[in-house]
């Protein structure tokens, strides 16, 4: 995201060995100059003039960022300017997530997007779902076979599922230069899909065969508390979901560093949505095989913590340094104690029609919980 830098100095800038000033820098009437820079090339220009500038004095040049509230005065001097910009939360280094300009989609990526999504669910059910025709059931079985427990069985589909999902995102890099983006987006989503079905089919037909533990659905409040949870937490959905043409590698996948939005309350919101859904479940349920599935939920998501913010680092270097000093991983910590400016229109960030689209999805999934139920029984998983 490209952000306008007008400078102005009122300082000259001799060079290392010479006693005559330095060529000017081209000026206008104004004694300013108006260049276009993205954030990782103004620190680059920062350090370049401080190298080459000896004098003890620190010279003054004002920086104003043109932003959609105007232009604010960021910082004062060369000397001090990286520190600055480490505490200053309003140079935005990462991307806007949730983001979608209507009028920059094309016709032909959607119509495209539509073809494939019809063409992976085809073959979802003719190669894994369909009990005639797919290994879904053949798989499930055979997980089954290791022990007489639902509690175990389940928390062996998670780790089966976290272990090929997290270890093809660790391999992302490594596997986009081999083959390319598209293509491991490809590989990724046709190993994960299956066993990410497999793994809710089960929990759907068995979330009642557990050992009960407590029984909290007639508790007035409880109904509302666990819908409310659960509507909340799909909020938290990591900004990349958004991008269903990257999804469904019509555009160039690619690993984003977002900043604006939910990760203003929280740098892994999946992490956070994850665990209001399981807890709100397992209150809900109440029985062990609940308990059983939130453990296994939770652990893995928390790995993905971790995971995430290595990954992102080897990506991005300092740029995520900046953001994760200004974000937190436990929701509003960091805005709480100051790291986390909130814009003035900071509501503005969630207006957006992804959001309205998942206010939809979850208000639809909601009313449609009878047919999956229906749908899972059916294949006897």
């Amino acid at each position: 995201m490209a952000s306008s830098f007008l400078l102005s100095s009122t300082a000259s800038f001799p060079s290392n060995h010479h006693h005559h000033s330095s060529p000017s820098l081209p000026t206008h009437s104004s004694n300013s100059i108006s260049i276009r820079l993205i954030p990782k090339q103004t620190r680059r220009l920062q350090k370049f003039l401080l190298f080459n500038n000896n004098s003890n004095s620190s010279p003054t040049i004002p920086f104003l960022v043109s932003s959609r509230r105007g232009f604010d005065l960021v910082r004062t001097s060369i000397r001090d300017a990286d520190a600055e910009t480490e505490q200053d939360s309003s140079v935005v280094v990462g991307e806007d997530s949730a983001a979608f300009e209507l009028g920059q989609q094309k016709l032909s990526s959607w119509l495209y997007f539509s073809v494939i999504l019809g063409t992976v669910l085809f073959v979802l059910n003719v190669a894994w779902i369909d009990n005639s025709t797919g290994f879904g059931k053949a798989f499930v079985d055979a997980v089954s076979g290791v022990s007489d427990s639902h509690e175990v069985v389940m928390l062996i589909l998670i780790f089966i599922f976290a272990f090929v999902h997290s270890g093809l995102a660790s391999l992302r890099d490594s596997g986009e230069k081999l083959i390319g983006e598209r293509a491991f987006r490809v590989l990724f989503a046709g190993i994960s899909l299956p066993l990410a079905v497999s793994t809710v089919v089960y929990f759907i037909n068995h979330r009642y065969d557990g050992v009960q533990l407590w029984q909290l659905q007639s508790t007035p409040g409880i109904h509302e508390l666990v819908w409310i949870s659960n509507f909340i937490s799909f909020f938290f959905l990591y900004p990349s979901t958004f991008n269903l043409l990257e999804v469904a590698a019509v555009d160039k996948p690619k690993l984003h560093l977002w900043e604006t939005g939910i990760i203003r309350i929280t740098r892994h919101p999946q992490m956070v949505g994850q665990v209001m859904w399981c807890l709100a479940h397992t209150i809900w349920i109440g029985n062990s095989v609940a308990i059983a599935a939130s453990i296994g939920l939770i652990a893995h998501h928390l790995f993905g913590v971790w995971n995430g913010d290595r990954r992102l680092a080897l990506r991005y270097g300092e740029d995520f340094k900046l953001v994760k000093g200004r974000t937190s991983v436990v929701p509003f910590a960091a805005i709480i104690d100051g790291r986390q400016k909130l814009p003035k229109d900071f509501y503005k960030e969630f207006i957006r029609l992804p959001y309205l689209a998942i206010t939809a999805l979850t208000l639809g999934a909601y009313f449609t919980h009878p047919l999956m139920q229906a749908a899972s029984f059916r294949l006897h998983w």
